[in-house]
Order: structure tokens, then sequence, then C-alpha cells
């Protein structure tokens, strides 16, 4: 029924009229839709017209009608959506609005028939991914026409069913009390099973979660399934088994550090600005570690000199699951400088300083999509050709098998034609900019060449030619010609790569050097978790232990992969990709909710509170539709995880 409250500044509606304001109403009978302002009808078209829609929503913005989320909700659109069109519609008129000839004149993936397979599989029980598999679409483009009500969900008569047993959540006044008010410490609760653990009969407290509202930093728990899956507590445990006999264990010991990585806790230190009863909640004990009881479990860690095995078996895991991004490998040093003034420690040049400083040298090894493998830590004042000899391509070499041949990508660091030579024989290929003095090709020799690689759609002015190098091995020289005229060398052994394939590789090293700064910034990964030394070289020259320092960056690593995974989940529902998604997922991380344990049921409900804007809710509740489809169970318990996002009005 019509609001009568907005009827007076409009003229006599039909029945079916749907008063949008005071100034709209739309009327729908199934075949037509028809506009009315204070005038009368004002504009009418098919009910199946989606151009003719498309012009309603642009023209009711246009003249401010109604309230931009209004019409959103009403004609189901993002807002976006009509801020655009009212764009649209205001610089070039009603020819800007219609499709012309960009592409189909329906849906090209969710065509009727698309729909009907898709909805049946719906009705009979499938899961939203296991839709879209069937019907060959993204699972996003189902959730989508969900949300546009061109397909329907059917109604879960357990997730419906009100929680009638639902326990008290406990306030966070009411655990602040309680926690300050423990006598053998802040929140130190679950004494009987801390008196067990010193005296040696405890091997690690089993996770009991408590109903808690309000919760700060339980989204993190929305990465779990991300961390299991990365092989965080399965390789763990693999390589170490287990810590000596204690209240905190070692998959408590993991978890932490996984959690602070994504929570952007960069020090153990730092963890005393956090409340220790809340984020002893995440681990479903009764307060997370202190400081030192955390370095005491590091260092216990650290003395059983495991990390080299332990990095080899995160790397199998991941090059196991992704074989086909291990035809190219992105190699390059980062420099961890020291600041002390205790220890004398050889110079590396630091690249964002523009001079040598005392430090440390790791020489990392990203995939084709730069994300981590693994990494060494060079020996004194070791470079990176020697490295690359000595331990990085036998360490490929065993990754990726005796047959198969890879395209090593670095920088000039890494010239030598005489070890080119010497890798191409053993099945590696080598991609660099060319080093030393070189001649100018005429610009009649480059050609706009234009294309996608790795799903990237990329255009260059390319010039190719098969050149000698002092040692008078053939390779292939591809030049790009920048707008100042300004050429760009690069050499290659790979005969197979086309030239635009070789220049885009070689200019996506940008990828991992954005991955260095990334890690510096967000994951401390310049942070010396000790200031221990350790032997280098005859010269009395020292380095910094490498054993934690590995361990806490392996564990990074670990969390920089699950928070990737889980961004290409959402990367879809932003315009600028990458970095919007990481943005919104470490808000994600840091966000409050409410935990809600049901042992009947066996779940673990973490329940979001609303986020700053329908659209980051909305992302959100994608995001918890995909995740709670892989129904995860929290660690050492049988309690399934399930995320809950508050609804929005449609």
């Amino acid at each position: 029924m019509p609001n009568h409250q907005l009827l007076p500044r409009l003229p006599l509606l039909p029945p079916s009229a749907e008063v949008l304001s005071p100034d709209l109403a739309v009327a729908r009978d199934g075949k037509m839709v028809v506009l009315f302002n204070a005038g009368g009808a004002f504009y009418t078209c098919a009910a199946d017209d989606q151009a003719g829609l498309r012009l309603a929503v642009s023209i009711t913005a246009r003249l401010r009608l109604a309230p931009v989320t209004t019409l959103a909700q009403h004609f189901k659109v993002h807002r976006a959506t009509v801020h655009r069109a009212r764009r649209l519609i205001e610089k070039g008129g009603v020819d800007a609005v219609q499709p012309g000839n960009r592409g189909p004149k329906g849906p090209h993936k969710l065509t009727p028939e698309v729909l009907r397979k898709a909805q049946a599989a719906l009705d009979g029980g499938a899961s939203q991914r296991e839709t879209a598999r069937r019907v060959d679409v993204s699972h996003f483009a189902i959730a989508h026409a969900i949300h546009q009500g061109r397909l329907r969900k059917p109604v879960d008569t357990q997730s419906t069913i009100a929680w009638v047993d639902e326990p008290t959540l406990s306030r966070p006044f009411e655990r602040a009390a309680n926690d300050q008010s423990c006598e053998a410490g802040v929140a130190v609760k679950r004494t009987l099973e801390r008196a067990l653990a010193c005296s040696g009969k405890l091997a690690e407290a089993e996770p009991k979660f408590e109903a808690a509202e309000a919760v700060p930093n339980a989204g993190v728990l929305l990465a779990v399934p991300a961390l299991e899956h990365e092989g965080l507590l399965e390789v763990g445990g693999q390589v170490y088994g287990g810590l000596s006999n204690g209240f905190f264990g070692l998959r408590s010991v993991l978890l932490t550090f996984g959690f602070m990585a994504l929570l952007r806790i960069k020090t153990p230190e730092q963890l005393t600005e956090h409340d220790p009863g809340t984020l002893g909640l995440l681990l479903g004990l009764d307060r997370v570690p202190e400081v030192k009881t955390l370095r005491r479990k590091l260092a216990e860690l650290g003395e059983r000199g495991l990390v080299r095995t332990l990095m080899t078996t995160f790397t199998e895991r991941w090059a196991k699951a992704q074989p086909d991004e291990l035809g190219i490998l992105y190699v390059d040093g980062h420099v961890r400088p020291y600041h002390g003034r205790t220890h004398v420690l050889p110079k590396h040049h630091m690249q964002q300083r523009g001079r040598p400083m005392p430090g440390t040298k790791d020489f990392h090894v990203n995939d084709r999509n730069a994300e981590p493998l693994f990494f060494v830590t060079a020996e004194a004042t070791e470079g990176l050709l020697a490295t690359l000899d000595e331990k990085l391509l036998p360490e490929v070499r065993r990754l990726v098998g005796p047959g198969r041949r890879v395209t090593m990508v670095f920088d000039r660091e890494g010239w030598s034609p005489k070890r080119f030579a010497k890798w191409k024989k053993k099945g590696f290929d080598v991609l660099t900019y060319r080093k030393g003095k070189m001649s100018t090709w005429r610009a009649t020799s480059f050609h706009k060449r234009k294309g996608r690689v790795g799903g990237e759609l990329v255009e260059y002015a390319l010039a190719e030619r098969d050149v000698k190098l002092s040692n008078g091995m053939n390779v292939r020289e591809i030049r790009r010609l920048a707008e100042d005229g300004h050429q760009t060398s690069v050499i290659t052994t790979n005969k197979k790569l086309s030239t635009l394939t070789v220049a885009h590789r070689m200019f996506s090293r940008w990828r991992q050097e954005n991955f260095f700064r990334y890690m510096r910034h967000e994951f401390a990964l310049d942070h010396l978790c000790t200031h221990e030394v350790e032997p280098a070289d005859p010269k009395r020259i020292v380095q910094l232990e490498r054993e934690r320092k590995m361990l806490i960056d392996t564990i990074k690593m670990a969390a920089y992969r699950a928070e990737t995974s889980l961004t290409r989940l959402v990367e879809p529902l932003f315009a600028r990709h990458e970095d919007e998604s990481r943005k919104f997922l470490k808000s994600i991380f840091q966000a409050t909710a409410d935990l809600i344990p049901d042992r009947r049921r066996k779940s673990l409900t973490v329940r979001f509170h609303g986020l700053s804007s329908p659209r980051a809710t909305r992302a959100l509740a994608e995001l918890c539709a995909v995740v709670n489809e892989r129904d995860c169970v929290y660690p050492a318990t049988d309690l399934k995880l399930r995320f809950e996002v508050p609804a929005l009005q449609k």
C-alpha cells in the first residue's frame, strides 16, 4: 500500500504503486513499469527491458527524485551504479547510459537457462559454490544474482531457528572486571590446569570457548581456515611435534604468532598494549601468553635447529598446491639493517637508503604471481650470483623435479654470461636487464605489441634481436621504447616465451618489490626478534642469529599467503582490486564480533557487528558465505566455525 504520509505531492496512484519519496512513485503490473512524479506518469518501459530500466535509474537519479539508497534498493542495483548512471546522463545525455555495442544484449553467463539450472541446484541443497561449479560460472556471479533477486536461496530451517538456547554473552566491562580480579594474575582463571602444567603433567591446555559479546579483533578468526590451508599448524606439528609440557603448547604459540601477523602486532612486546584476556578468547584460553612466556617458547623452538626443515616443508606444500606457478620464478635480495653498536656486522647496500649499512641479507624466491616460496640468508657478504649457484638453484631443482625448465628473473646483480651458459645446461633459463654499454636502436624497429599476459591486458612498444654476449653465447634481446625515447633492454635465454610475455614478466618485478614493501610496513619483516649473534667468517665478523628470525619470518610468509587467498575471494568486489581488498581484510581482522559456542550443535559462531558502510558489510557477507562452505573446524576442537553478518535492508 502507498505511504499516505507522502501522497499530497503526488497525484492519484494505482493500487500497485510503491511510493519511494514525496516526488517519486513506481507502479509495476508484471509487464510494465511506470514512474510517477507530481505531474503524473512521466516514464514507462517494459518490466524486462534492461536498457529501459537503466534509463529509469539514470533519470530519477539525475532529477534527484529519491535518495540514492532508495533507488538502489528498489531497482536492485548497487549504490555505485546509481551514482555512475547519474554522472553518465549528466555528461553524455540519454545515449551515454545505453549499452551500445559493448557486449551481448543480455547476460552472457547467467542466461535464463543457466538461471533455471542454478535455481534447481540451489533447491536441491547445493551450496552456492557447488551451484557455480555445476553451471560453470563464478561463485560471485551466483551470489550477485541472489542479491539481485534473480535467484532464491532455499530456506534453511536450521539457520532460521531462533537462538532459544543461546548462552548469555559476557559483556566487555564484565570480562575486564573479572580479569583484573584474578588472584594469580590478569585473566589467569584456569588455575587447576596451570598447576598441572607447572608439575609437568599437562602437555597443552585445550581450547575452551566462552560466550562473549563484542570481542575486539575477533574478525581474525575468519583467517583460521586460510591459515589451516597454508599448513601453519599441520606443518608446524609435523616438524616440531610439540613443545615441552606446559599450559601454552605448540598450537597456541603458532596461532598466537599467526594472529599477531594478521593483526599487525609487530613484536611480542606490543602484546602488552592489548587486553590479554580478550586475545585469549581467540585462542580458546583464559589469556594470551605473556611476553616472557612467548619468548621462552620461541627460544625452545630455535634451540632445536629445525627451521630449515620447517621452511622446506612449507615450500614443498605450496609448490605442490600450485605447480603451474613455478615455471617463472623471481629472485631478489632484501637487507635487514642492524642499528645497534654492540656488534660489527657486514655491510650491504640498502636500496631504500642509497648506501651500505650493517645488516643481514636474505634472498627471496617468489613464484610467477610474486607469492613467497622460500628464502635463504646470505653468508656474510655473499652476493646473488654465489647464492643462486650454491643454494637457490639446487633448491628450485629439488622442488620442480629433474626435467622441467625454469626461468629465473632477477636484476643486474645476477649478470654473468659465464654462469648463464652454465645454468642453461642445467635446465635454467634467465631473464634479466642487460648490463654494459649498448648502442641505440632505431625508433622504426619498435612496434606496438598488445595482448594478455597472465590475465592482464598489456601494451608495449617492443623490438627484438638475437645477440651474442661477451662469451659468444646467443641470447634474445628485447627492448621497450618509452614515450620519452628511453630504451630498456632485457635479455633472456628462453626461446619459447613470446616477446610480449618476456617484456611483461621482466617489468613485473615490481610485484616482488611491492611484496617486500608490504611485508616491511604491515608484517614488520625487518624487525629483529633477537639481537643475539653467531659467527659469520674468520675475520671476526658476526651475523645476527638466524634460527628464530627465520622461524618468525616463515610464519609471517604463511600469514601473508593466507591473507592473499582471502584477498582473491573479495577482489572482484573492489575497483582497485588488491589494494582495496587488503585494506578491507585488515579492517575485518580487527573488527569486533560476538563469540557464541554451541557444544550441542558443535559450532562456534562468530557474529560480526556492522561495518563502516553497507558496501563493506555486503562484501563481508559474501566472504563469510564462501568461508562457511569450507566447514572448517577450529583446531583441536570439534567446533565448526560459522560466520554471521548483520542483514542489510534490500
